[in-house]
């Protein structure tokens, strides 16, 4: 498949993945400039490389780079050659990669994360749904108005479900779902979200109102792990009165879930939900599986230990290498490597 053509099917589906293209190379190298590679972290913290950036000494530098590019959503410029041709200046966006592979070879590959836009799920028909849609669409959220009232001529900057379809909405890691119905339809939408992964579930009733739906929700059968999602009342508490102050909140604290992974200290639907608590079950739609690193005791290369291809067991320690050329060397006088990587460690 045509590697753009694959990345905006990619875009589509709202799969977040890395464009690594090479913009430089000096032979020998086995890529040229121009060529492209896609790199996605699969659900079981896994990566796949589709294309083509380089051979065994590059490829998991671009892989370990992009998943780290996908965390924080930065784009870097790879530098990846002999020890001699790196500046060993710190510049923000240049990573200095040194190479010791036979070719002798440089390139310089740029990776440019794409994560899919946020969406904002608004259910429900009261001014506050009104001021949240405006607000979402300002500071980028895909913004979707669901329930009876939620008219094309009132939210026409949002995409508009006039029928209240649940087995169609798709949520995901990236929705964050604000219920706001005035009781006509606040539980199965409740529970829709609920049992889904949207990291962030709010319901805009009373506390009385709360514990209706609380008991409604258990009788569906929701566990107390998912209810400890839901938060109510919405939104951060700054004294808010007024539609547009209401909205200001839930949106600032929809931010605060999007940005560090977790609320701050609120009420939760049944206790004071602490922040420890919390952190276990709401994290952040863009945060992936951490990297685990080590380096090649031959070559002093970065290593990603869950993908490492050669290792080594040596007076009970495991040592990871690049290449099985590495590997060859060490095993056969690990000392010699040994005395200069205890340095480093």
């Amino acid at each position: 498949m045509d590697i753009l053509t694959f990345a905006q099917s990619l875009r589509h589906n709202g799969t977040p993945f890395v464009l690594a293209t090479v913009v430089r190379a000096e032979k020998p190298t086995s890529a040229k400039a121009g060529a492209k590679a896609i790199v996605i972290q699969n659900a079981d913290g896994s990566s796949t490389l589709t294309g083509w950036v380089g051979g065994s000494c590059a490829q998991p530098t671009v892989v370990r780079e992009s998943l780290k590019a996908l965390i924080d959503l930065q784009p870097r410029l790879l530098h990846l050659g002999p020890p001699e041709s790196l500046s060993g200046i710190a510049r923000n966006g240049l990573v200095e990669v040194p190479l010791t592979c036979a070719s002798e070879g440089t390139l310089e590959i740029y990776i440019e994360p794409y994560a899919p836009q946020p969406q904002l799920v608004l259910i429900g028909h009261l001014p506050v749904v009104e001021v949240l849609c405006a607000l979402g669409k300002d500071i980028g959220y895909d913004v979707l108005v669901m329930g009876q009232g939620a008219t094309p001529e009132r939210f026409g900057r949002a995409d508009v479900a006039l029928d209240l379809n649940l087995s169609t909405l798709r949520l995901n890691r990236l929705s964050y779902v604000v219920v706001a119905s005035h009781g006509n339809y606040d539980e199965p939408a409740l529970e829709a979200a609920l049992r889904s992964d949207a990291p962030y579930v709010a319901l805009v009733a009373s506390q009385k109102r709360l514990a209706k739906v609380i008991d409604y929700l258990r009788d569906c059968g929701l566990n107390d792990a998912q209810l400890s999602r839901l938060k109510c009342p919405a939104g951060l508490d700054v004294g808010a009165v007024t539609p547009e102050e209401i909205a200001l909140s839930i949106l600032a604290e929809i931010v605060q879930v999007r940005r560090r992974g977790k609320l701050g200290a609120v009420g939760n639907v049944e206790e004071k939900r602490k922040n420890e608590k919390l952190s276990e079950e709401v994290k952040s739609p863009s945060s992936l599986t951490a990297i685990e690193t080590a380096i090649d005791p031959v070559c002093d290369m970065e290593v990603t230990i869950a993908t490492a291809l050669w290792k080594t067991d040596h007076n009970g320690q495991t040592y990871y290498f690049c290449a099985p050329g590495c590997k060859r060397s060490f095993t056969k006088s690990p000392e010699k490597y040994l005395a200069g990587y205890r340095e480093k460690m």
